[in-house]
């Protein structure tokens, strides 16, 4: 798969923030990842907090990568559902995104919301990917 992020100077260091402005992608299996919340394989919340809720829907996504012989270096585009109510904590997020995607992050949005499905859950994470043939 070739791939191109960029990041050109004229807008925001989004860098800094675990993202990339876009990405330039060719060739390969596209796959739509469901959005992924902060549970275990037997549904329960991992923690109370931000930090634990965005790492374990980071693991999810990259299990469900793992099924179809993807990592996470194969995703293109994160779309990121933050409640309102931890609208302050995006630090935690922004270092969970940092040490995961290290090398090219992918672009994504990051998106307010009044709630989930769930009153406990504080982010939701939907991932595309793009897995070489």
């Amino acid at each position: 798969m070739q791939r191109r992020t960029i990041n050109p100077p004229t807008v925001f260091n989004s860098l800094q923030y675990g993202f990339s402005q876009a990405i330039e992608v060719r060739d390969g299996r596209r796959i739509l990842l469901s959005g992924q919340v902060g549970v275990d394989a037997e549904e329960n919340t991992v923690g109370p907090g931000i930090a634990e809720q965005t790492a374990a829907a980071l693991d999810n996504i990259e299990k469900v990568l793992a099924a179809v012989d993807g990592n996470l270096s194969h995703v293109i585009m994160l779309r990121l559902y933050i409640v309102e109510s931890a609208r302050d904590q995006q630090e935690p997020i922004a270092v969970a995104l940092r040490e995961r995607f290290s090398q090219s992050p992918p672009p994504s949005s990051w998106i307010i919301v009044s709630g989930l499905s769930l009153p406990q859950w504080l982010i939701e994470i939907e991932a595309e990917a793009l897995i070489p043939d």
